[in-house]
């Protein structure tokens, strides 16, 4: 829906502004999904394979439809005022249980629930409240009605598409040929989210608040790189309590470094210029495209990146912490060495793509890196374990030292308006808070 002129406000469902922000509401509601990625995590963890990794990119790019839908809808309304807090606490109930189903979501367990049904409708409640929400605020006009019934439309057909997965016999097929079929019919699901969402051309997207919707999905990312931190405390060797050696300190050090050079590559201050490039953007219709583009599109595998990341992280201090390997490590296994190194590639070259298609830029530091990291690959796969973490580490932080020194005039300038803007805001609600607390 592009524009909400011909809503029909209420005290239940209260209009956001341009000015919004993220509401503490749904601060607490992206807590479900730090269980989230870590359970992605972990269950990939448990099946390192190339099935494995594909059954949890799978689940990653249906959590992110699940998200996206919400902060759309707070995008328009004020989350913490009315009816839409209840809104927001079944929707995270849903969320939790179909997150709580992701160990059998390919495959049900004997015995208790069906495990696929139970993760497929409690998927289709976290995406069907929001969207039932839009449709009762486009209730009162003729065109706001008809743009909610394409993007219901698209809705319904991936439900229908999940519900299917979800009902697939058991003995229809061995248990991979089940298996695989599951993961044909979410990845057509995911197909018609993609391709419907493209051919809408953005009148499915309302922009009101640019800050708001640049907020949220910098959030998100936060949420990422936090599940990173939080698996490089939750190895195995952790859990089971074995002696602290220096390999694990140079080991976690190392992965706190690589954390923190994405952080910057992406918050000091590209978050910063992507959110005033949306500002900029005035005409409805363009900047519902950016958003998608952006955000809606480009955000996830912004997200996954450090998703991967973690996971490698979590296999190589599972090796390392064992008492009896050597200092350094052993060699990397294949998968492990493919999720580190490939989770900061995804995320770095995200953020190539990215600048181009808002900023113009041709980010070529970042985009040596991750060519780099290609070619390194191989050599890291004969190192040591720590050796490959370090070679990671020295590469990343090169990188952001680069890059920041080349986007010198730019970061100025961005950090600058940031600056002011946050100056005249607070400036503007002491005035306030003067005069009426």
């Amino acid at each position: 829906m592009e524009g909400v002129s011909g809503v029909r406000w209420s005290r239940g469902v209260r209009p956001g502004a341009p000015g919004s922000r993220t509401t503490r509401l749904e601060l607490f509601y992206d807590l479900v999904f730090v269980f989230a990625f870590i359970k992605v995590t972990s269950l990939t963890a448990a099946n390192p394979t190339s099935r494995g990794l594909a059954q949890g990119l799978i689940v990653m790019a249906l959590l992110w439809w699940a998200w996206a839908g919400f902060a759309a809808l707070g995008n328009v309304v004020r989350t913490d005022q009315g009816v839409l807090p209840f809104v927001a606490f079944t929707t995270m109930a849903a969320a939790f249980v179909f997150i709580l189903a992701m160990p059998q979501a390919f495959r049900g367990s004997l015995g208790g629930l069906p495990g696929p049904l139970v993760f497929a409708v409690c998927y289709f409640i976290v995406r069907a409240v929001p969207v039932a929400v839009f449709g009762w605020l486009a209730r009162g006009d003729r065109e706001l009605r008809r743009r909610f019934l394409l993007v219901m439309g698209r809705g319904l057909v991936v439900g229908v598409l999940v519900l299917g997965a979800a009902l697939v016999p058991q003995r229809l097929a061995s248990e991979p040929g089940e298996i695989g079929l599951r993961l044909l019919l979410w990845l057509a699901a995911l197909a018609v989210d993609y391709t419907a969402a493209l051919s809408l051309r953005g009148s499915g997207w309302t922009v009101m608040s640019a800050g708001h919707w640049a907020e949220r999905h910098a959030q998100i990312v936060l949420v990422a790189l936090g599940e990173t931190i939080i698996a490089l405390g939750l190895g195995t060797g952790f859990a089971a309590e074995l002696p602290l050696s220096w390999s694990v300190i140079i080991a976690a050090t190392c992965g706190v470094a690589v954390v923190a050079g994405l952080w910057w590559a992406y918050f000091d201050t590209f978050a910063l210029a992507l959110e005033q490039a949306l500002h900029r953007t005035r005409d409805p219709l363009v900047r519902a495209v950016l958003a998608r583009d952006a955000y809606t599109y480009l955000h996830l595998p912004l997200v996954a990146g450090p998703v991967l990341l973690a996971l490698g992280l979590k296999g190589l201090l599972d090796g390392t912490a064992e008492p009896d390997v050597p200092f350094g490590g052993a060699r990397l296994p294949g998968f492990d060495l493919l999720v580190l190194y490939g989770g900061v590639g995804v995320y770095l070259l995200t953020l190539v793509v990215l600048g181009w298609r808002v900023l113009r830029l041709s980010r070529w530091p970042t985009l040596a890196c991750v060519v780099l990291l290609g070619a390194l690959s191989p050599v890291a796969a004969r190192l040591p374990e720590l050796a490959a973490l370090g070679l990671l580490t020295v590469v990343v932080l090169a990188t952001v030292v680069v890059q920041t020194t080349v986007d010198a005039g730019l970061r100025r300038r961005v950090r600058e308006v940031a600056l002011a803007e946050q100056l005249a805001t607070e400036a503007e609600q002491t005035t306030w808070r003067g005069r009426h607390l």
